[in-house]
């Protein structure tokens, strides 16, 4: 049941980058982001956690941009404490 769930999330995704604008996909994606960690522990604690790594994986090809903004953002803030 976790694993159609997912499959529903990835489905709820796509529909919203087609009807949704550029301004209107940051919010839809903080939504998805918010229902998506729940979705990763329910996946780990039914279907073990190879599964919930491999629905993690498929959160962030779906969404992309907020992972590489949080990449940048580790990025920026491992830099500034590496320098103090």
């Amino acid at each position: 049941m976790a694993l159609i769930a997912l499959c529903l999330w990835v489905v709820l995704a796509w529909i919203l980058q087609t009807v949704l604008t550029a301004r209107q996909s940051w919010p839809a994606a903080y939504g998805l982001i918010a229902v998506g960690l729940p979705l990763l522990i329910w996946i780990g604690i039914s279907e073990g956690w190879g599964w919930a790594a491999l629905g993690l994986a498929v959160m962030a090809l779906v969404l992309r941009w907020p992972v590489i903004y949080l990449g940048r953002w580790l990025r920026r803030l491992m830099g500034r404490s590496g320098a103090s």
